[in-house]
C-alpha cells in the first residue's frame, strides 16, 4: 500500500511498515492487523510492507494511520469499492483519505485512486485523485460533497492501467489510462488519516468491493484498524461479500 500522498500533503514523515497482529480478545484469533509505521523519508513506496511484528505487544505500541482490507499474491486484475463520502468536523484539523489501489504491499509501485478530505484550513476540501507511484498525486477539479456516493476502480491489462473515479450524485466521472510495469501483487481497500489528529468522520459504510470481479471476502482479506501511542483510532468490520465497514473511535 502506498500511504505517502496523504503524509507528502500533510509533510508527514513515511516509511517502513510493518505488519503486525492486534493481541486477540479471551483468547480468540485476531480480527484485524494493524499496518504499522516507523519513521523514513517522505516518498518512499510500500516496499516497507509484508514482515509480521514478533508480538502481540509490538503491535499494540506500533503507530498506523491506516484502516481497511489487503489481500497479497499475484495476478491481481483489478480492484473497486463503492462509497458514501462522510462529512468530516474540521474544528481540531486532520485529514482522511479514502482510496483502493493495487500494489504498494511488498512492492516499489502503487496505482491508485480516491478521495481525499483536507482539514488544514478549518473546513473540509474534498478532492479526488489518482497516483501512479513513483510518480506524484493528481487532483482532479470536479466537485465532491459530503453524502455522494462515490465509486473507484483500479483495473489494467497488462501494462496499461486504468484508473476510474465517479460521483453519482454529481453526475460526474474521471477515467485515466496511464502505462507502467508493475507486479500486481496486492489490492487494497483502505481508509488513511493524520496519525493522532483522525477527525470524527463518523462511520464509512463500504460495498460492491471486488477484487478480480470476486466478492472482496471470497479473498479472505487481511483487516487492518489505525493506532496511534497505542490507542486505536478506528474500527474496521468483519467484511460480508463485498462490504464492510470502518469506524472513527478516537482522535
Amino acid at each position: 500500500m502506498r500511504i505517502s500522498r496523504l503524509r507528502l500533503m500533510l509533510g508527514v514523515s513515511v516509511a517502513c511498515a510493518a505488519v503486525a497482529l492486534l493481541p486477540a480478545m479471551g483468547g480468540a484469533a485476531p480480527a484485524t492487523r494493524a499496518f504499522a509505521d516507523g519513521a523514513a523519508t517522505p516518498g518512499l513506496a510500500a516496499a516497507r510492507y509484508g514482515h509480521p511484528a514478533g508480538t502481540a505487544e509490538a503491535a499494540v505500541l506500533a503507530d498506523s494511520n491506516l484502516s481497511g482490507a489487503v489481500v497479497t499474491g499475484s495476478a491481481f486484475n483489478s480492484v473497486t469499492s463503492t462509497w458514501t463520502e462522510p462529512s468530516v468536523p474540521c474544528g481540531s484539523g486532520g485529514t482522511i483519505g479514502i482510496w483502493v489501489g493495487l500494489d504498494g504491499y511488498g512492492s516499489s509501485t502503487v496505482e491508485q485512486t480516491g478521495v481525499s478530505v483536507d482539514c488544514s484550513y478549518g473546513y473540509p476540501v474534498y478532492q479526488a485523485w489518482y497516483e501512479m507511484y513513483p510518480y506524484p498525486p493528481v487532483y482532479y477539479s470536479n466537485p465532491i460533497s459530503a453524502g455522494d456516493h462515490l465509486i473507484a476502480t483500479v483495473s489494467h491489462s497488462g501494462s496499461t492501467y486504468t484508473l476510474k473515479m465517479s460521483d453519482t450524485a454529481k453526475g460526474w466521472t474521471k477515467t485515466t489510462t496511464k502505462s507502467m510495469s508493475a507486479s500486481n501483487a496486492s489490492a487494497e481497500v483502505l481508509l488513511e488519516g493524520q496519525p493522532g489528529a483522525y477527525p470524527n468522520f463518523g462511520t464509512v459504510y463500504f460495498t460492491n468491493s471486488e477484487i478480480n470481479g470476486s466478492l472482496l471476502a471470497n479473498w479472505n482479506p487481511t483487516l487492518g484498524d489505525a493506532s496511534y501511542n497505542g490507542i486505536q483510532e478506528t474500527r474496521t468490520s468483519p467484511v460480508s461479500g463485498g462490504s464492510f465497514s470502518i469506524t472513527w473511535l478516537h482522535a
